[in-house]
């Protein structure tokens, strides 16, 4: 009888140490689910908060709209827009590269883009000098091209559409852009009468630092879209498409005349506004969770 009090003993202080082991890993195992969930709302919420770095780069093509025009030559007994310019839109490819500081809060990002850009376009005009004579006739061609290069100061906001790995999204902004040089080249050809036959010719361009011509800001809205591609290992390929739309007038009204040699071959600057448009493709690298062993993309 004593043997199975003492079996019964053992019995019932091995199933209360049980059932207190089993109360233990249910609270621990409570603890750590209590401390994950934890963690993990603090890693969602520090999530909402980003700083971007990156770099971008790509060509872009220009337009002007014409404000209002001015000649060196001022013809009396024809009309005057028979030798107004004739502006070739989108024509000639420039660059720019960018470097892209952003912060990013719940899907907006605010962004600020230093860029160098260099802008061309161009127009061209005929003059015909006019004999009593056919024969005596001479028919000269203008054709200039614009080079300008600008420090473009960009403010914008982002928002993107989706939370993952493709990222696609909007922005809109205004920019201001500071003259940094400008060259103009002027190509003279054209078809000589006066000889006694029909001699065409074509003269070597003529080069001219045509700073003083432009005004040394101006300013104009931004939008576009793109396109943010997150790798998984802390970095985003980025694709934009932007449209910058100039809302003051690019040239210097003071400095019309001022260049001897361009007035000398008829030019002078009219009242510009200058438009363009970019594609760039880049890189964006976080400045939080540099480290491996945190990706910076969204868990959601």
């Amino acid at each position: 009888m004593k043997r199975r009090y003492l079996v019964l003993l053992c019995f019932l202080i091995a199933a209360t140490v049980n059932a207190q082991e089993k109360k233990r890993s249910g609270s621990d195992k409570k603890r750590k689910s209590a401390a994950y969930n934890k963690k993990a709302k603090e890693d969602d919420k520090f999530l909402e908060k980003q700083w971007w770095l990156g770099f971008k780069a790509g060509p872009n093509l220009s337009k002007v709209s014409v404000d209002k025009t001015y000649a060196v030559v001022s013809p009396t007994n024809y009309d005057a827009s028979s030798i107004g310019k004739t502006y070739k839109n989108f024509s000639l490819m420039g660059s720019q590269a960018t470097l892209e500081v952003s912060f990013y809060f719940k899907g907006f990002l605010i962004s600020f883009q230093p860029t160098y850009q260099r802008s061309r376009f161009e127009y061209s005009n005929q003059f015909n000098w006019m004999d009593t004579i056919p024969e005596h006739n001479v028919t000269l061609n203008y054709h200039q091209e614009q080079k300008l290069s600008y420090a473009v100061l960009p403010l914008l906001v982002k928002y993107d559409f989706l939370h993952g790995r493709l990222r696609p999204y909007v922005q809109l902004g205004i920019y201001s852009a500071l003259l940094l040089d400008a060259t103009t080249i002027v190509t003279v050809s054209g078809v000589d009468q006066a000889s006694g036959g029909a001699n065409e010719f074509k003269n070597e361009p003529i080069i001219v630092g045509s700073k003083d011509l432009f005004a040394k800001s101006h300013w104009g809205l931004l939008g576009g879209v793109g396109l943010n591609y997150n790798l998984g290992n802390n970095v985003r390929l980025n694709f934009d498409v932007s449209y910058k739309y100039g809302m003051s007038n690019i040239s210097s009204t003071k400095n019309r005349y001022s260049s001897d040699r361009l007035s000398g071959v008829g030019d002078a600057m009219d009242d510009l506004t200058l438009d363009n448009v970019a594609v760039t493709l880049g890189c964006l690298f976080p400045l939080r969770f540099l480290s491996s062993g945190f990706k910076t993309l969204d868990k959601k």
